[in-house]
């Protein structure tokens, strides 16, 4: 596997870094956050401030606000996740009885005097841990111990406990404890052009009934989303008190001093425990004096800690994967960073998938399609989170159908970028740091992204049963969708089909012919396939709706007569564009220019961002056959090879084994693999053809955030997406696992580097189906509180046949609190 910067792994729990390197030092931050699904913070030391190395962060889930720039002489309008107060900050220094006084630590001033650097997640416990031990310039030694949480159970509150230990000196050692206004957002090198100050109205005070507890309160400039963070700073040192405790407000800074005597095997524990709570918050009279009534009832840190680790352990259960090596820490790791953005809490608000998660400023915390490589995890796990990101987007279903009337269009236009309201928030402007311009951005033409969501009601309804959604809020969504698609199609006398013109597809490197004067693409693959089986599901759902409730939506609806058979119509004669004998990527793809990749690799090393190197030089990507990601082949991640070749089949195309694999291979030699979600896809796309190149891919995906392959991205905020389709890809990719019509269907595809793995799924109940893999093996089991056995059907082909099991292709059933063991025939895949 790819080399990574990280410790040995000494436990499979356990994610640690090693000494201390400023370069490393924000990535390391992304990696090491903190979160609840609420909120989370990005794991800064607690004494540095923002600059080159580090940027800490602390953001709420959907608290967002718009600020106005100028940019490239104009005026354009973003918004963005809000970078909130600071509630980390707790500097130290220390003064010996026999000399002068030392300095304010920070690593960066006393890296000569670093004699031990460790840092570290504990993954089944949820906590960051820090420990140093540091001499300063007058060799006098001190060790520092950290650990942090960002409570799982009670999602307003986090603590942070430091143990100092003078190993050869008396005296004390004062801490400087606060919460910090003064932050704004600029975790993103390419945005500090652009506006960042969010917030205002900032207001410092001390708890009136708690002498150790100070607040900060302040409100977002336009969204006037009030913040209020709470502080309790505690000493614990056996019977000993602070020498003095004093109360610093001072602007935007909020903060407390202790002074505390310390000396040799007299440790000093400073406890630091925080409350946040917005005016979004609900069943609250105000936030804060809501965070000063949790910051007053919350227990000490072993408390917190306790129930803070239950809670992490209640979710384990329900989702942990289990697979060795390196390939398994790093699975591990991406379910620890999925859940703390996503988690239970998650249910009870109405917020999207942020594409980059909660930790950091990158697309400005925006929504994207990414749910899409998400949601079919969250399905077989956390359901309920499921139903409430689908609930975000039906929300704002009203300023979808408003944006599909702009463009006079008919149905739903979901935006390629959403945030707080549903509106389009991809910006008109993005920034090429390789040439310093200010250039169109054309990507809200991804109308595919209805097309996900769409997707993804369906799926959710398949995996979960939960006809309750799917036949209302998922029903309005799916007839909304298809209509846009059916108005968007235009039908070609010459062709004798409908196509769909002006769009950008997946790849996102072409927004446009060369040199056309227009913006768009016609007749992309992807978007139009995935059009055509919207129209068919929303078809096949309408028609199984209860009479009354499809009555009463076309009803509501205003469906005029003849638009379902206008839907059926498109759904079969949609223009699929092919040359060459493979599927072409959009209409005129196979008439652009082919890249010269090997002279480009030889001049710029890294060309993942191909686009970026061809306009610094003068060049554009339009004119070429090349994709920045996958395009086409994201239909192999969406369909089974049957689907497929029944959607391609209803439009009246022949797609056949062999006519698929040379599309796979005229694309993976045009890839640049600008995105972390392209390895996943051709991981997922590979398995059942080539184990060796899917192994390449899946190495890449899983280190594309560890490792941060495209080279500073990560630090600004982990690639949510990849994440947990790295998950995904283990759950349902490598096993063909499918929950439909009350069956767990399974096609396995097993890799032979990854071939024993396992991992629990929600299915019917509360309960943990549990699937375990090995070489020639399903094993499966059922909790002994399923009420029904649980029938699991194998694909054709997979079951041995000189085994004890069902022959090829035949069902069997596992009984509660039974478990059952099936030969599998090897594959003879290469």
């Amino acid at each position: 596997m790819t080399s990574i910067e990280l410790s040995r792994l000494t436990d499979e729990w356990i994610w640690a870094y090693e000494d201390y390197d400023p370069r490393s030092e924000r990535l390391r931050e992304a990696l090491c956050t903190l979160g609840n699904g609420y909120f989370a913070t990005r794991g800064a030391a607690p004494e540095v401030t923002a600059g080159a190395a580090h940027y800490p962060g602390t953001y709420v889930a959907g608290c967002y606000n718009r600020l106005t720039s100028h940019v490239a002489g104009r005026d354009v309008e973003n918004e963005d996740i809000v970078n909130l107060p600071n509630w980390l900050p707790l500097r130290f220094r220390i003064h010996p009885d026999d000399g002068p006084p030392g300095r304010w630590f920070s690593p960066d001033r006393e890296r000569d005097g670093l004699l031990l650097y460790r840092q570290w997640l504990d993954l089944r416990q949820g906590t960051l841990h820090r420990a140093l031990r540091f001499r300063d310039a007058h060799g006098r030694h001190l060790g520092v111990e950290q650990t942090r949480l960002v409570h799982m159970g009670d999602p307003h509150l986090a603590a942070l406990r430091t143990t100092f230990t003078a190993e050869d000196w008396h005296g004390t050692v004062e801490v400087d404890s606060a919460i910090d206004g003064t932050v704004a957002n600029n975790g993103v090198a390419r945005y500090r052009d652009l506006a960042g100050a969010h917030l205002t109205k900032v207001r410092t005070g001390a708890a009136p009934d708690a002498a150790d507890t100070v607040w900060l309160h302040c409100r977002t400039t336009r969204s006037a989303i009030h913040v209020a963070l709470a502080a309790r700073t505690r000493c614990r040192a056996g019977r000993r008190k602070p020498e003095q405790v004093l109360t610093k407000l001072a602007g935007r800074r909020a903060a407390q001093r202790l002074t505390v005597p310390i000396g040799p095997k007299k440790p000093v524990t400073v406890e630091k425990t925080v409350a946040l709570h917005t005016s979004r918050d609900r069943a609250i009279s105000g936030p804060l004096e809501a965070a000063l009534e949790r910051v007053r009832h919350a227990g000490d840190f072993n408390t917190l800690l306790g129930s803070h680790a239950a809670a992490w352990e209640r979710l384990w259960r329900r989702a942990d994967v289990e697979a060795p090596g390196e390939a398994g820490h790093i699975l591990r790791l991406h379910l620890f960073h999925v859940l703390q953005t996503l988690s239970p809490h998650t249910a009870d608000l109405d917020v999207g998938v942020p594409a980059r998660g909660l930790h950091g400023e990158a697309y400005r915390g925006h929504v994207f399609w990414d749910e899409l490589f998400v949601l079919p995890y969250l399905n077989l796990h956390f359901p309920e989170v499921s139903r409430a990101l689908l609930t975000y987007r039906y929300r704002r279903l009203p300023q979808a159908l408003r944006a599909a009337r702009a463009i006079g269009r008919d149905g739903a236009r979901f935006p390629w970028q959403s945030g707080s309201d549903g509106r389009e928030e991809t910006p008109e402007v993005h920034l090429n740091p390789r040439s310093g311009r200010w250039l169109p951005d054309h990507s809200r033409l991804q109308h595919h992204v209805g097309s996900a969501i769409a997707y993804n009601v369906w799926r959710y309804g398949q995996a979960t049963g939960d006809t309750g959604f799917l036949h209302a809020e998922g029903a309005e969504m799916l007839v909304q969708i298809a209509r846009f698609w059916a108005d968007s199609a235009v039908f070609d006398d010459d062709l004798g089909r409908y196509r769909i013109k002006q769009v950008v597809g997946p790849d996102e490197y072409h927004e446009g012919y060369p040199d056309a004067d227009r913006p768009g693409l016609d007749d992309n693959a992807y978007t139009n396939v995935t059009a055509a089986w919207v129209l068919a599901r929303a078809l096949e759902l309408t028609r199984e709706l209860p009479a009354s409730r499809r009555d009463d939506l076309f009803a509501r609806l205003d469906m005029r007569p003849g638009e379902t058979e206008l839907w059926d119509e498109v759904s079969r004669r949609l223009y699929v564009p092919f040359h060459r004998g493979v599927v072409s990527q959009f209409a005129g793809y196979g008439e652009l220019a082919e890249l010269d990749w090997e002279g480009l690799r030889a001049r710029h090393g890294d060309i993942r961002r191909l686009d970026r190197i061809l306009e610094a030089e003068g060049d554009s990507v339009n004119r070429y056959q090349a994709s920045k990601q996958a395009d086409v082949l994201m239909l192999g991640y969406l369909f089974t090879p049957a689907e497929l070749g029944r959607l391609f089949g209803r439009l009246g195309y022949d797609l056949d084994e062999a006519t698929w694999r040379r599309t796979v291979d005229y694309y993976l030699a045009r890839t640049s693999h600008g995105s972390t979600l392209s390895g996943l896809v051709h991981a997922w796309v590979l398995a059942r053809a080539r184990h060796r190149d899917a192994w390449e891919q899946l190495q890449e995906a899983l280190a594309s955030d560890v490792a941060d392959i495209q080279g500073g991205t990560t630090a600004e905020g982990i690639h949510l997406g990849a994440m947990a389709g790295t998950l995904d890809l283990l759950q349902r990719g490598l096993t063909g696992l499918e929950a439909r019509d009350g069956v767990l269907w399974m096609d396995p595809a097993p890799l032979p580097e990854l071939s024993e793995y396992g991992f629990s799924v929600r299915y019917r109940s509360d309960g943990g189906i549990q699937v375990r893999m090995k070489p020639g093996q399903l094993w499966v089991g059922v909790p002994p509180w399923e009420e029904e056995p649980v029938r699991v059907q194998l694909a054709d082909g997979y079951v041995a046949r000189d085994g004890a099991g069902p022959r090829d292709g035949v069902g069997f059933e596992v009984a509660p609190g039974e478990n059952r063991l099936m030969p599998l025939r090897e594959s003879t895949l290469s």
